[in-house]
């Protein structure tokens, strides 16, 4: 029994990002997968955000949403004095006043148990907060969250996945930036790495009521594991944004926030997401 214990010692279980796990079903475990420093030559391939101004950001904090995750988005946005950054449970999602926020961001983790941990309650007012102009920044889990083809998400991107099968697993993959990604995350040339771990290989949706999504990086390598379907991965959209109403949406189906060299990504979609700042309207 000791030398099973001293083993279990070497492991660390770490969550996946998820688009739902059935209660009945086995939760997929994987030992910690460890991204190297050096895995971008030690460089900062996403420059700082160039323009940025005083902005609340809700940070989602509860079932779905392993502490790891959300530790890592307030890690990107520490440096970044301009943005608040407030940690809200699913209660709080579904019960407060989401105005006073700029841009709610749902991290990696579940997209399913994020949108059971805000309830109905959580979607609809998520729904009206970015349908009234405010911002929705979501990570992995939190794209999944905000597809169209899901019957408990958001809804709020004129995006699907491309298959059910979504255990594709983990790996540094290459992506590469597009033209229209370029004004909002830099003009970075040629491919660069980011950690990926099971999260949405978007394709466009069906939605009339919503303009088409755009990409703003594309995956030019892929993984595609636990018999996922092959070839599906590279160049579909790594991150993209979209609108919804009058607010903005960004979503990362990797995870630049745990990459080294991208660490301003995230941020740089916080402050795409908030927008032009509100100035009062005069009598």
């Amino acid at each position: 029994m000791k030398t099973l214990l001293k083993h279990l010692l070497f492991f660390t279980i770490i969550g996946v990002c998820a688009p739902a796990l059935a209660q009945d079903e086995e939760k997929p475990k994987t030992t910690k997968f460890v991204v190297p420093p050096d895995v971008n030559g030690n460089k900062t391939v996403i420059a700082l955000p160039e323009t940025r101004r005083p902005i609340k950001v809700g940070v989602y904090s509860g079932p779905g949403a392993p502490q790891s995750s959300v530790d890592a988005v307030v890690k990107v946005m520490k440096p970044f004095t301009e943005a608040t950054t407030v940690i809200l449970s699913g209660e709080e999602i579904g019960t407060l006043n989401l105005s006073a926020y700029d841009v709610l961001v749902f991290p990696g983790g579940s997209g399913s148990g994020q949108s059971k941990g805000i309830g109905e309650a959580g979607l609809k007012n998520v729904r009206e907060f970015v349908g009234n102009g405010g911002g929705y920044v979501g990570i992995c889990a939190g794209a999944y969250l905000a597809c169209s083809n899901f019957s408990w998400g958001l809804g709020i991107l004129n995006a699907g996945t491309v298959s059910s099968k979504w255990r594709r697993g983990q790996a540094i993959l290459d992506l590469e930036m597009t033209e229209a990604g370029k004004p909002l995350l830099g003009d970075v040339p040629g491919v660069f790495k980011v950690r990926y771990n099971n999260g949405p290989i978007l394709k466009p949706w069906t939605r009339t009521d919503l303009p088409a999504y755009t990409p703003l990086a594309l995956f030019r390598t892929e993984v595609a594991k636990n018999d996922t379907p092959a070839g599906v991965q590279v160049n579909s959209a790594a991150q993209a944004i979209g609108t919804f109403g009058k607010g903005r949406v960004f979503v990362s189906s990797p995870h630049p926030e745990g990459t080294p060299g991208l660490e301003n990504l995230i941020p740089r979609g916080v402050f795409w997401a908030a927008g032009d700042k509100k100035e009062a309207v005069l009598p």
